[in-house]
C-alpha cells in the first residue's frame, strides 16, 4: 500500500513559506508593475525600451491594434503629450455617454459627462467589430 511520511514541522513551515512568497510575489507584481490610470499608462508606452516591451502591455489578442509606428510617434523627442485625459464610455441601445474621469488619482472622480453624438458613437461600435 501507500506509505505516508510525516512531514516535520520545519518541512511544513517552509512549504507555507514558499507558497506565500509566490502568492505575495504575483499580487505585488500586478499591484505595482501593472499601470492602473492613463497617466501611468502613458508613462509606461513612453519609457518603454523597445516596441517588444510595450507589447506586453496589450491584451492578448488585441496587439495588432497598436502599431510600432504608433510606438514609435509617442516616443520620438519632438512629441510630447498636450494632455493625457481618462475616458469611460457607457452604451446602452440608443446612445452613448462618455465619462472623462480623472486620470492619476487613486480613485476615480467624474470630470465630465457628455452624451455622445452618432457619429462618435458609431465610430466606437465599429470598434468592437
Amino acid at each position: 500500500m501507500w506509505r505516508t511520511k510525516k512531514r516535520s514541522a520545519k518541512e511544513l513551515i517552509a512549504f507555507m513559506l514558499v507558497c506565500l512568497l509566490i502568492i505575495g510575489g504575483s499580487i505585488y507584481y500586478v499591484l505595482f508593475y501593472s499601470p492602473k490610470n492613463s497617466l501611468e499608462l502613458y508613462q509606461d508606452i513612453a519609457f518603454a525600451d523597445d516596441f517588444d516591451e510595450m507589447k506586453k502591455l496589450m491584451l492578448e489578442g488585441y496587439e495588432g491594434n497598436f502599431t510600432e509606428e504608433d510606438f514609435n510617434y509617442i516616443n520620438s523627442l519632438g512629441n510630447a503629450p498636450t494632455s493625457v485625459g481618462q475616458f469611460t464610455l457607457f452604451e446602452y441601445n440608443d446612445r452613448s455617454f462618455v465619462i472623462l474621469t480623472s486620470p492619476g488619482t487613486d480613485r476615480l472622480k467624474v470630470l465630465n459627462v457628455e452624451e455622445a453624438p452618432e457619429e462618435i458613437r458609431e465610430y466606437f461600435l465599429e470598434l468592437r467589430r
